[in-house]
């Protein structure tokens, strides 16, 4: 038996499962796309997609928390 089922030429969507953006950094905490690259992922060309692939790495940053020791706890 042969697995060749129908297959998309396109990148897949970066989704986690984890649909939850960060009131500040607004990203999703999950795939740390922006509500708009979320939304309209399916209307967009390879490229795009491919770009924001790309980009996705540097995001998770933005969600990274500095608590700044004792003085931070006062």
């Amino acid at each position: 038996m042969s697995d060749r089922g129908w297959k998309r030429d396109e990148p897949d969507s970066p989704c986690k499962q984890v649909c939850v953006i960060h009131p500040k950094a607004g990203i999703c905490l999950g795939c740390h796309r922006t509500p708009e690259e979320v939304r309209d992922w399916a209307k967009y060309p390879r490229e795009t997609r491919l770009e924001i692939i790309a980009a996705l790495p540097g995001r998770e940053k933005l969600l990274r928390v500095r608590r700044g020791g004792r003085r931070a706890r006062r």
